[in-house]
C-alpha cells in the first residue's frame, strides 16, 4: 500500500530535508522574529538555496518542478517551526511563483521566475483592498490602457511580503485590477515591480495578533505605470487565474494548520508525560487524556483529507473547489483548537513563550481568516454541493 503522506521516495526525501532545515534553522529564530515583528530575509533566501521557493515551478525557469503534495509537505514541515515565516514563504512560492508559472507567458516566466526561485527577489500577490476582502470582485483598483502602458490607481491592503522591512517594498507583485469598462466579474492581473513610477509602500501593519514573522503592508498605486507586456494573459482573464490559484493556496494554508497542530500535540504530549500532579503524571488524568487523544485524531483526519486532496489536484486547471475549501475549513479551526488544548494542558507554562504553543495559537487564528474566511468556505461548499446527488 502506498504512503498517502509520502507517495514516493522523492517526497520522503523532501520531507526529511525540510524537517531537518526547520528544526535546525527555522525554529531557533522563531520566537525572536515573532517578538520583533521581523521578516528574516536571510533565512528566506536559504529556502532558495534548497530549491523550495519555486517548488512547483518548472526547472527551466529555476524551479523544482514538483507537485501539490510536495508543496503540502514543505508547508506542513516549516509551519511546525514558525508559521509566520511559512506564511511569507507561501505568499512568495504559491501566490506569486506558482501563479505566474501557471498563468504567465514564457517571456514573463523567464524574466521573473529565476530570481523568485533563487530568493534574489521577494515577491507576493495583491488582491485584498481596504474595502474588498472576501468580496474580491468588489475591488476598486482600476487600470486604464494608455499607449504601450497601463496606468493603475488604487490601494491594496493586508499584503504579505508587501514590505521587506519597515521602509522597503517587496520586489515584485501580481496585482489584480479591473480595466476601465470591464464588467464586475472580469478582472485582469499585472506584474508590478518595485521602482515602477507611482508604486509605493503605504503603511506597514504593526501589532498583529499573530503571524508576526511575516510582514503585512498596504501598497499604493498612484498613476502607476505598468508596461503592457506585464499584463498576465488577456484582459479580463484574471478571474480564472484567481480560481486556479486559490485551490493550491487553500490546500497549502491547510498544510500550515497541520504543522501547527502536530507541533502542539508533540509539546503537550511531552509535557503531560514529564509533569506530575498529585504524585502522578498529568497524562494519567482523564481530562488530559481527552485533550491529547482528541487532538491527535483530529490532526490525522485533517492530514488525510489534505494529502488526499493534494494528490488529486492539477495545478493548471481548477476543479477541486469543494475539497480545497473543505480542507481549509476543517484544518484551520482544528489547528487553532489543538493549540488551545495544548495551552490548557500546560497551564501557566502554555501562556508564555517558552513552550511555543501560545505563539502557535496566535498564528493559527489567521488561518480562519486569510485565504478565505470560514464563512466563505461554507458558502462555496454549499454552492458546489447544490447539484450533487451522490458525494462519491
Amino acid at each position: 500500500m502506498s504512503d498517502l503522506f509520502n507517495p514516493s521516495s522523492e517526497h520522503r526525501a523532501l520531507r526529511e530535508l525540510v524537517r531537518s532545515f526547520a528544526e535546525r534553522e527555522v525554529d531557533p529564530q522563531a520566537e525572536a522574529s515573532d517578538h520583533q515583528e521581523r521578516f528574516n530575509v536571510e533565512l528566506f533566501r536559504r529556502l532558495g538555496e534548497l530549491g523550495l521557493l519555486g517548488i512547483t515551478v518548472e526547472d527551466r525557469f529555476g524551479g523544482a518542478g514538483l507537485d501539490p503534495v510536495a508543496a503540502v509537505i514543505a508547508h506542513e514541515e516549516l509551519a511546525a517551526a514558525d508559521p509566520g515565516f511559512t506564511l511569507a514563504y507561501l505568499a512568495h512560492s504559491m501566490l506569486f511563483a506558482n501563479n505566474l508559472q501557471v498563468n504567465g507567458s514564457d517571456a514573463q516566466r523567464a524574466k521573473y521566475l529565476p530570481d523568485a526561485c533563487s530568493g534574489k527577489k521577494v515577491c507576493g500577490m495583491c488582491m485584498s483592498e481596504p474595502g474588498a476582502g472576501t468580496d474580491v470582485l468588489g475591488l476598486q483598483t482600476a487600470a486604464v490602457k494608455k499607449g504601450d502602458r497601463y496606468v493603475l490607481n488604487g490601494a491594496k491592503m493586508w499584503i504579505t511580503n508587501g514590505a521587506v522591512s519597515d521602509t522597503e517594498l517587496g520586489d515584485a507583485f501580481l496585482v489584480y485590477a479591473r480595466i476601465q469598462g470591464q464588467p464586475r466579474h472580469q478582472l485582469s492581473m499585472f506584474i508590478v515591480e518595485k521602482g515602477f513610477p507611482g508604486f509605493s509602500l503605504g503603511q506597514k501593519i504593526k501589532g498583529k495578533l499573530g503571524m508576526r514573522a511575516s510582514t503585512t503592508a498596504e501598497l499604493v498605486f498612484e498613476d502607476c505605470e505598468v508596461p503592457a507586456e506585464n499584463l498576465v494573459g488577456a484582459e479580463g482573464d484574471a478571474t480564472l487565474h484567481m480560481m486556479r490559484n486559490l485551490e493550491i493556496e487553500r490546500v497549502t494554508l491547510a498544510a500550515m494548520s497541520l504543522g501547527i497542530a502536530r507541533r502542539s500535540i508533540e509539546v503537550m504530549n511531552r509535557y503531560a508525560t514529564e509533569r506530575t500532579s498529585f504524585s502522578k503524571p498529568l497524562r494519567d488524568f482523564g481530562q488530559i487524556q481527552r485533550y491529547i487523544s482528541q487532538s491527535y485524531a483530529e490532526y490525522m483526519a485533517g492530514r488525510a483529507y489534505t494529502y488526499y486532496t493534494a494528490s488529486t489536484m492539477r495545478l493548471d486547471a481548477p476543479g477541486h473547489r469543494l475539497d480545497s475549501d473543505g480542507v481549509k475549513l476543517f484544518t484551520s479551526t482544528m489547528g487553532k483548537d489543538v493549540a488551545d488544548r495544548a495551552i490548557q494542558v500546560l497551564g501557566g507554562y502554555g501562556y508564555v513563550a517558552e513552550y511555543a504553543v501560545e505563539r502557535l495559537w496566535r498564528d493559527a487564528k489567521l488561518l480562519e481568516i486569510g485565504g478565505g474566511t470560514l464563512e466563505a468556505h461554507q458558502k462555496n461548499m454549499c454552492r458546489e454541493l447544490r447539484t450533487t446527488e451522490r458525494i462519491l
